[in-house]
């Protein structure tokens, strides 16, 4: 287990990551969290600068596959060059990670300037509506360990300016919400491929079990994952707006009624010939597969909100 950071650290991270980057990157303006199978993100990312995690104050390492530990810095857009940061590779309280780790490279980023992030994951879908496939625009999150006594923000503040209590019913931003629907359609991607719904923050490492998997979708979850919600917070508290893009790698099973055990032995003793049902596994491997198959669009997609942003604050700014 990584050691908790506090931000008396984040200055000498700040120092460490300045020192190893050209000057042109010093302050990024967007900050991007690759899920996984998802760092072909930074193939969008012109003059790059990869910043290990292992040389830096407070970061972990990610164990996860489909995870590298890496900053990656560079350029992104087509209007203009947009200096951003991307994160290869997220930290999980289930690697064994504080959540303080978790949330630390977040913060390290909102030093070093970012004023929007975009936080990608690989998810599950509840919603049956909902393709494998799809990306969701998530627009409200259930995080399950906090209500239960793992919130995020439990303990001393992070840091003295931030607030106590944090107000999350708008955490994530309808101004970069309405730019992931504009940069879609700029793209010509079908209208089906990008929707809108809730997360489910669970802990993990298991997957949901069907009980759990028809609790989470009757009290309104559309998909649901094992990370992401830390990072919601810890931009928030420091107010850096937040959009989140979920894609759905997998249907969670959620079968229609369960399986009678009781009913295929009676079934058997009378001499009745029984049909096995097709068991539904989730894997890993399943996930990591869907997102390399979506990475060029989720690539796209990602380079097309960010040379938006840029032009949505000029526009606003307008008499």
């Amino acid at each position: 287990m990584s050691p908790a950071p506090t931000f008396e650290t984040i200055p000498e991270t700040v120092a460490a990551i300045r020192k190893a980057l050209p000057e042109g990157l010093h302050t990024p303006s967007v900050g991007i969290v690759c899920g996984s199978g998802l760092s072909g993100l930074v193939e969008s990312l012109r003059d790059v600068t990869l910043v290990p995690y292992d040389g830096l104050p407070g970061f972990a390492k990610s164990t996860v596959p489909g995870h590298r530990s890496s900053l990656a810095f560079g350029f992104i857009g087509e209007k203009q060059a947009v200096p951003v940061v991307a994160m290869l590779g997220r930290f999980h309280p289930y690697e064994g990670h504080s959540l303080s780790t978790v949330m630390y490279p977040i913060r390290v980023m909102a030093a070093l300037g970012i004023k929007d992030i975009i936080i990608t994951n690989a998810a599950g879908a509840l919603n049956p509506e909902f393709s494998v496939g799809s990306i969701v625009v998530v627009r409200d999150h259930l995080a399950l360990p906090g209500l239960s006594g793992f919130n995020p923000l439990i303990g001393p503040t992070f840091s003295p300016e931030v607030t106590r209590f944090l107000p999350v019913s708008g955490a994530y931003s309808p101004a970069l919400r309405r730019l992931a629907f504009l940069a879609a359609h700029q793209l010509g991607l079908p209208s089906d491929d990008l929707v809108e719904g809730t997360y489910a923050w669970v802990s993990g490492p298991t997957y949901e079990s069907p009980a759990e998997g028809t609790f989470l979708r009757r009290v309104g979850a559309d998909m649901v994952g094992m990370s992401t919600v830390p990072e919601v917070l810890a931009a928030r508290e420091l107010g850096v707006g937040v959009l989140v893009l979920s894609l759905a790698t997998n249907k969670v099973v959620i079968p229609e009624k369960y399986r009678s055990i009781k009913e295929e032995v009676a079934a058997e003793l009378a001499g009745k010939k029984i049909e096995l049902p097709v068991e539904e596994v989730v894997s890993h491997a399943e996930v990591l597969e869907i997102g390399k198959i979506k990475g060029d669009v989720m690539r796209k997609l990602v380079a097309k909100i960010i040379d938006l942003i840029p032009e949505s604050v000029r526009d606003a700014t307008q008499p």
